[in-house]
């Protein structure tokens, strides 16, 4: 029982930190000026920088909102007009919906790796610390696994993974949407996406080394620490 407690923890691990990495994306303000400046959307659109950063700003409160549906007004030329039809709107909730699904995987899985370390800690204080971090170790060598095959997956093939996933993530086609009148596609080209789906796997990347790392070390240290009180008795 406790070695599959234990493999639910390595497996939950990637899943903790590729859905943080996720949601921290979506939230970025950062993230999605950096795209808007890249991709020169203030001219493709014809909305000035600080009309985007509406934008952004209204994406984010929405996708962490109740609120069903987005209602942006923006300004072009001294004219308020909503931004996003009919069928954009319809996109996004079901966009929202899939953060929505991040968020609670997220916090089920967060939930579950949290409960482990502190039943463990409570049944076995002695053995606990050198156990989670082989945990941690093997969780981090996951990700970095998972990572490494979404990296190949996105440099040789970016345009297949990024119909692939909107075919298997919606389960109708208001996504098709044409770029030369639809502001949501221009506001987000696929280079964007490009873009994020990399920002995702270096952050997740980067805080699986950092876990593995420290765990590493510490198993190292503890070892030799061992070794030398075998020595001395």
């Amino acid at each position: 029982m406790a070695t599959i407690a234990r493999w639910l923890f390595v497996l939950c691990l990637p899943v903790v930190l590729i859905t943080a990495s996720i949601l921290a994306a979506a939230n970025s303000r950062v993230l999605y000026n950096y795209g808007f400046d890249k991709y020169a959307v203030s001219e493709t659109t014809g909305l000035a920088e600080e009309e985007l950063d509406k934008v952004a700003r209204g994406l984010i409160q929405y996708f962490g909102s109740n609120q069903e549906s987005i209602s942006l007004v923006v300004e072009r030329e001294g004219e308020p007009f909503e931004l996003f039809n009919a069928r954009e709107v319809l996109h996004l909730e079901d966009v929202k919906g899939l953060f929505h699904l991040d968020y609670m995987v997220l916090l089920w899985t967060l939930g579950y790796a949290l409960s482990y370390i502190g039943v463990s800690f409570i049944l076995d204080r002695l053995g606990f610390s050198r156990r989670l971090s082989r945990a941690v170790i093997a969780g981090g060598v996951l990700t970095l696994f998972l990572m490494l095959a979404a990296g190949l997956a996105t440099f040789f093939n970016f345009d297949g993974f990024f119909y692939q996933f909107h075919v298997f993530s919606f389960a109708n086609d208001f996504w098709l949407l044409d770029p030369a009148t639809d502001f949501l596609v221009m506001l987000f080209p696929q280079g964007f996406w490009y873009d994020a789906t990399v920002a995702v796997a270096l952050a997740t990347t980067a805080v699986a080394l950092v876990l593995s790392g420290i765990a590493w070390l510490y198993l190292r240290k503890t070892r030799g620490n061992d070794e030398e009180n075998d020595d001395q008795g």
